[in-house]
C-alpha cells in the first residue's frame, strides 16, 4: 500500500482516516472484538457488513491487523500486529480530543476518563497487554487486575448506575 505523498500525515490518513477504520480497531483494542460477527454486531454505530468487510481487508493490507486462517465451520481471526497496537496512543488522543470538544453521554465516556485519569503509564501497560493477548508475548508482572480489565469494570459500573 503505496501513500499519495511522502508525507508521514498523508501516509497515516491514508490507513487510518476514515471513521469506519477508526472505530474497527477501537472495537478490536478495546472490546477485545477479534471476530467479524462480533465486529458487527457489537458496533454501537451500526457498521455495514459490506463497509465492516472492506475495512478489515484494508487494515489487513496495511499491516494494522492480521486475519488468521479460518479452518472449515470456524471463524478467522483478526489480531493487532504490532504496528495496530501502536495505534493506541492515537486513539487515546482522538479520544482525548473529545472528550474536550464534542458532546458525549457519561457511560461511553468514562473508559476515556479514566485513561485520562491514569495517564501515559496505563496507554503502555495497555498496549503490552495486547502484545500478550494479539502477538503471543509473554506478560508482564504487574499487580491486579490488567488494563483491559479496569477499564471494562469502569464501563460496567457506570452502565450499573445509569
Amino acid at each position: 500500500m503505496e501513500p499519495r505523498s511522502g508525507c508521514p500525515i498523508n501516509a497515516a490518513v491514508e490507513v487510518l482516516g476514515d471513521r469506519w477504520a477508526l472505530l474497527v480497531l477501537r472495537d478490536v483494542i478495546f472490546g477485545d472484538r477479534r471476530h467479524f460477527r462480533a465486529l458487527l454486531t457489537g458496533s454501537i454505530e451500526g457498521i455495514a457488513s459490506n463497509i465492516l468487510a472492506d475495512r478489515l481487508v484494508r487494515l489487513v493490507e496495511a499491516g494494522i491487523l492480521t486475519r488468521g486462517t479460518a479452518m472449515r465451520g470456524q471463524r478467522a481471526r483478526y489480531s493487532l500486529t504490532e504496528a495496530g497496537i501502536r495505534t493506541v496512543p492515537v486513539l487515546y488522543a482522538l479520544g482525548n480530543w473529545g472528550l474536550d470538544w464534542r458532546p458525549g453521554t457519561e457511560k461511553l465516556q468514562i473508559r476515556q476518563r479514566m485513561m485520562r485519569d491514569a495517564g501515559p503509564a496505563f496507554i503502555e501497560e495497555l498496549m503490552d497487554e495486547l502484545r500478550v493477548r494479539h502477538l503471543d508475548a509473554p506478560p508482564k508482572p504487574h499487580d491486579g487486575p490488567g488494563p483491559l480489565d479496569r477499564l471494562n469494570a469502569a464501563y460496567a459500573e457506570q452502565k450499573r448506575r445509569d
